[in-house]
């Protein structure tokens, strides 16, 4: 059974929801306050989970002075936890944390073009250039929800483009959510064992949790359940 530590900072509030997510997917796991963070506790993780939530308040920018704790806590060690294999996944402002660890390919996670913030469900479609084992599970195009004002994600001239071409970019938004450049709603590294999303698998783990009571879908569960067994799958 493959084990997943979650961090949890001042503000993160979607780490209980997330554990119990990646437990009915097959995962063990452990939230671990990052006042206790220290190097030898990636030891018998196979994946690092940077949980949604707005972290320290956001008060700088969103998963700013989470990154710097972060950084202060482990140094090197979770860049060498990823090349040694593990994988690390961050939700929403863990998207933010993960990008702004440099463990993401070079992009910037700012303010919605609409100003506000936003709650609703959206759809999703993932791209064909690279396949994502966070994703070998799920339909080529699904529905999760959104909460964020901070999701915009923005980067240099032509490379959020070549993002999409080279599957960097691994999931996209089907229709304009943010004023996301290319629609990009989820990355990854180039090994694949990093991926960050906007949307919130967690929130849709159980068909009853759909905003439609008739749904039936062609699953058993929600889509997001998908995502977390697609991870426990490729660790196994």
């Amino acid at each position: 059974m493959p084990h997943a530590l979650l961090l949890k900072f001042p503000g993160t509030n979607c780490d209980a929801e997330t554990a119990r997510a990646l437990e009915a997917a097959g995962f063990s796991t452990e939230v671990l306050p990052v006042a206790l963070l220290e190097p030898a506790a990636l030891d018998k993780a196979q994946m690092i989970v940077f949980s949604g939530g707005f972290s320290y308040g956001d008060y700088v920018m969103s998963g700013r002075i989470a990154q710097l704790i972060t950084k202060s806590k482990l140094g090197d060690r979770l860049k060498s936890f990823v090349e040694k294999g593990g994988y690390a996944l961050g939700i929403c402002n863990g998207f933010q944390i993960l990008t702004q660890l440099d463990l993401l390919p070079k992009g910037s996670l700012i303010h919605n073009t609409s100003g506000r913030f936003i709650c609703k469900w959206v759809g999703l479609k993932k791209t064909a250039a690279k396949a994502s084992p966070y994703l070998s599970k799920l339909p080529q195009t699904f529905e999760l929800p959104v909460a964020h004002a901070e999701g915009r994600l923005v980067a240099e001239g032509d490379d959020a483009a070549g993002y999409v071409k080279s599957g960097h970019a691994a999931l996209l938004y089907t229709s304009d959510v943010n004023g996301s450049s290319s629609a990009i709603a989820g990355m990854q590294d180039d090994s694949g064992r990093v991926f960050g999303l906007m949307p919130h698998p967690e929130r849709f783990i159980f068909k009853g949790q759909h905003y439609d009571p008739d749904w039936n879908g062609d699953a058993q569960h929600g889509w997001g359940h998908y995502l977390f067994e697609s991870a426990r799958e490729a660790l196994n």
